[in-house]
């Protein structure tokens, strides 16, 4: 699994609409669309806040572990 579908995911999992991340994380809701469209790819400091909100580990957000 990648990035894209990883985001995805988890927010499904969090029941949250793309806005709803966005106005959590202060991260836009176009780049989140993005992102999970796999237009663009996140800037580390994005991961990283995605990363502690999710709490999860930047790895499993990247895609390299399970």
């Amino acid at each position: 699994m990648n990035f894209q579908e990883r985001i995805k995911e988890l927010r499904i999992q969090k029941q949250m609409s793309q806005m709803d991340l966005a106005k959590a994380t202060g991260i836009s809701q176009s780049a989140i669309a993005k992102w999970e469209l796999g237009k663009t790819e996140p800037t580390a400091s994005a991961i990283i806040v995605l990363a502690r909100f999710f709490d999860e580990s930047t790895d499993y957000l990247l895609g390299l572990t399970e």
